[in-house]
């Protein structure tokens, strides 16, 4: 019976039952006191109940305080000078409660400082192209403005448009990313087609830095996953590289497949990284030294976000030879 696994009752039921031949016993060698050892045996019996209960009661009143400090002043409960009872169950299931509500609320506070720290980074990187925005309004109103420079104002404002809505955007991303509210497809993508069509938006820009990308690779490279986010994702490295690639400089993309992964390798010929910005590179809003002023730190972050969530890994290192390489491999997905 679950009743037995208790010490006390056993002890309680060892102690009445001990009461209770001591009472037949002595009512056989003393039986005209049968009515005084009656009286006696039912005082045993009363004060040994009462002294068990009130035990057992003060037992639950200190574990109530204890959860009450636990609960409103952070004071640890120390659960082993509990011994095994009908307690233990009990002191067991809240011993685990309080363990989560402790990793729950450090959780919490560091939810809240990170909440806090990226709303103060977001409208930090909102703030600059606007009021920059601001300025160049304010200096198109000026009627006497000749064409050329106002051609020149009017292109500065486009591209801070396009900055502030490509950073709009990239944030709802990686909002929904967190949210857990975006399905990634499961599909079979071919890795020269996913990189040919993610480079496809950058091919002016880096033909007026003189750039050149080249591929290498089979055709019949090809994973497992979502094909619009892995195009977000491989877009945003080579926007990376591209970038910090110099001018009539070059970018390699190779990529493989073998039985446990397919692997995309993404290379430039630029400075490198600088070593303490490589444990940070895909920390949000993180800027390493080598950043362009255009860069708001997010791209990476939002990269490895994707390629994570489709079982794979990113990582960034230097080359030998100098420059950035970035390393993906995606993992095929087991039922």
């Amino acid at each position: 019976m679950k009743l037995f696994r208790n010490p006390e009752i056993k002890l309680s039921l060892l102690w009445y039952l001990s009461l209770f031949f001591l009472s037949l016993c002595l009512r056989a060698f003393a039986p005209s006191y049968s009515g005084a050892i009656l009286a006696f045996s039912s005082f045993l019996y009363i004060a040994s109940h009462y002294w068990i209960t009130g035990r057992r009661y003060r037992r639950l009143e200190q574990l109530s305080h204890e959860i009450d400090g636990m609960l409103h002043h952070q004071i640890p409960i120390h659960f082993e000078k509990y011994q095994e009872g009908e307690l233990s169950i009990l002191e067991n299931e809240l011993s685990k409660m309080t363990l989560r509500l402790s990793e729950q609320a450090a959780a919490l506070a560091d939810d809240k400082k990170f909440l806090a720290d990226s709303m103060a980074d977001i409208s930090h990187q909102i703030r600059s192209p606007l009021t920059s925005s601001n300025l160049i309004i304010s200096l198109l109103m000026e009627p006497d403005l000749p064409s050329t420079r106002r051609k020149e104002l009017l292109k500065e404002l486009m591209q801070l448009l396009s900055r502030i809505d490509w950073l709009v955007e990239s944030l709802l991303k990686m909002s929904k990313m967190d949210a857990g509210t975006i399905t990634l497809q499961q599909a079979s993508i071919h890795v020269e087609t996913l990189i040919r069509q993610a480079a496809e938006p950058l091919m002016i820009p880096m033909e007026l830095r003189e750039q050149s990308l080249t591929l290498k690779g089979g055709s019949e490279v090809q994973f497992t996953g979502d094909f619009s986010w892995s195009q977000e994702a491989i877009l945003n490295i080579l926007k990376n590289c591209m970038e910090h690639t110099p001018a009539g400089g070059c970018i390699q993309v190779s990529f493989s497949e073998n039985a446990i992964f397919t692997e995309i390798i993404i290379e430039d010929n630029g400075p490198g990284f600088a070593l303490e910005d490589l444990p940070h590179l895909f920390e949000r809003f993180y800027k390493g030294k080598n950043a362009s002023p255009q860069s708001v730190g997010i791209g990476l972050a939002l990269a490895r976000m994707v390629v994570l969530q489709q079982n794979g890994t990113l990582k960034a290192e230097n080359r030998p030879e100098g420059g950035a390489r970035f390393v993906i491999k995606f993992y095929p997905r087991h039922a």
